[in-house]
């Protein structure tokens, strides 16, 4: 009989275990654990020859993820040991002093820019990498990225590195694409994050059964926490410390407020800075929007990221109180390149397990174990969160986001968006473009150009809407077409405080 080890623990889970079932249990576990190591062996054979050394360090690292994942059941987390933090954990960005001009250049280089580039554009209807998505004036992710370290490099006289950490989605497009950056002042170099074999449900056994990419399904890149292992086993850690580089910045590269921040840079390479942190997470005040971002909280007498999986479902109300927990994280991280070597190297690196069920197409049901970059904080040495400005989260997820980025509410600037200074006031808008715009094409479509949104609070717009040109937006805005009927917002118009319902067709003629 097949049985699955999801179910024998959840059904022990809270109970007290006789010792006949824990010894039951730990033979289990221990099969699991031989019969996936028997799997990947074979695995590994049908590998290309010149890469089973590669797949087997991948390889070893996802079985100690396995391996963790079968003995670590319920919340890690034990709600009452969890503190708010202490100020002297979380500095304000107004504390951070501006370095003087004569030592901008040696500050820049001794930097390198990571972003991360696993990530498909799949969620809003486009192919390939989300960092080739066109985002404003028909420049993509990656163009804004370059545009920001040339301008850097080109106006401090500094070499600030461009590393980007692909996954097997996006590894051969990216590097296509990278060719018309040839005669831009920017070193950029690539390393790719790990391939895992994603886990039959039922079996806890990878489906693949060759390494070969035919069955794309049958894998996965595991989170953005893999990227310490990945850039160490790439060579490229070594090779920039080498260099003289002391610290990365890290960021998704959808965050078009991830800039390089050259007060936080003074701040960490500062030599008047007593024992600088080996690691900075930028953090910035919660709003609604934001009540499921991942926070910090001292745990243990460490700094640690508290992620709303976490969280027993009694306390998820609690966790989403802005009030209580009125930080979250931009995923904007510094860290210390030697540090990094240190906690690699040592088996010291500690991320929680994020467990991630999926169905396939053909209705298997799958788990994928990932691990998140920022829950390694609590690996470095005086880890600290800076609290900065909103406008250094500028995330670009959804159509919704699109529209904010391609709006009059910023200025494109030497690859940098700046807010733009006739807006009264610096939020951004909350904006809900219903599932008639979730795709890049039908977004496009269904606005004959970006409408006015400078004097905007909230837009919600659902059902078969279109806008024509040169329309405003002021205020909240609600358009609701439903079922059957649509909407044309008439070009030149001007909606504020207004809700739009029921059928309005506008025909050429």
């Amino acid at each position: 009989m097949k049985m699955d080890f999801l179910s024998l623990s959840a059904f022990v889970r809270g109970h007290r275990r006789a010792g006949s079932d824990v010894q039951f249990i730990e033979r289990t576990r221990l099969d699991a654990q031989k019969a996936m190591n028997k799997e990947l062996q074979k695995l590994i054979q049908t590998g290309p020859p010149g890469l089973h050394e590669r797949i087997r360090a991948e390889f070893d690292e996802f079985e100690k993820l396995f391996g963790r994942y079968l003995q670590e059941s319920g919340h890690a987390i034990m709600w009452d040991k969890i503190r708010l933090v202490s100020d002297d954990l979380v500095k304000t960005y107004n504390e951070l002093k501006a370095p003087d001009n004569k030592s901008i250049k040696t500050l820049l280089n001794q930097l390198v820019v990571v972003k991360l580039n696993g990530g498909l554009g799949t969620s809003m209807g486009c192919k390939g990498p989300k960092s080739i998505i066109s985002v404003r004036n028909d420049l993509t992710f990656l163009d804004l990225t370059v545009q920001q370290i040339e301008h850097l490099n080109k106006t401090y006289g500094t070499d600030v590195p461009l590393v980007l950490m692909n996954s097997f989605n996006t590894d051969a497009d990216t590097e296509k694409i990278l060719q018309r950056y040839s005669q831009v002042k920017v070193k950029i170099f690539t390393f790719n994050q790990s391939r895992y074999p994603r886990i039959s449900r039922e079996s806890l056994l990878p489906i693949a059964t060759s390494f070969n990419t035919e069955n794309i399904e049958s894998w996965y890149p595991p989170g953005h926490g893999d990227v310490y292992q990945s850039i160490a086993n790439s060579k490229l850690l070594d090779q920039f410390i080498n260099d003289g580089k002391k610290y990365l910045f890290m960021s998704n590269i959808d965050n078009l407020g991830a800039t390089v921040d050259l007060n936080i840079l003074n701040f960490l390479l500062d030599p008047n800075t007593k024992q600088a942190p080996e690691f900075v997470m930028e953090v910035t005040n919660k709003t609604r929007a934001d009540v499921k971002g991942g926070t910090l909280v001292e745990y243990d007498g460490k700094l640690r990221l508290l992620e709303i999986a976490q969280v027993p479902k009694d306390h998820v109300d609690e966790f989403k109180s802005v009030s209580k927990f009125k930080i979250f994280n931009t995923n904007n991280l510094w860290i210390s390149l030697d540090a990094i070597k240190r906690v690699v190297e040592d088996n010291t690196l500690h991320m929680e397990i994020i467990v991630n069920p999926k169905t396939l197409d053909n209705g298997v049901n799958v788990v994928q174990l990932e691990t998140a970059v920022g829950a390694a904080i609590k690996s470095f040495e005086g880890a600290i969160g800076i609290n900065v400005p909103r406008r250094r989260f500028l995330p670009v997820k959804t159509t919704s986001d699109l529209l904010i980025v391609m709006s009059n509410l910023y200025s494109l600037k030497t690859g940098a968006l700046e807010m733009n200074p006739l807006r009264s006031f610096p939020s951004v808008p909350l904006v809900k473009l219903g599932s008639h715009f979730s795709k890049v094409k039908d977004y496009l479509h269904r606005f004959a150009s970006i409408p006015d949104m400078l004097e905007l609070d909230h837009l919600t717009v659902s059902g078969d809407v279109t806008f024509g040109r040169n329309v405003t937006l002021k205020g909240t805005v609600i358009i609701i077409a439903n079922h059957g009927d649509r909407i044309d917002i008439p070009s030149g118009a001007v909606l504020e405080n207004k809700i739009v319902s029921g059928n309005l067709r506008i025909l050429d003629h």
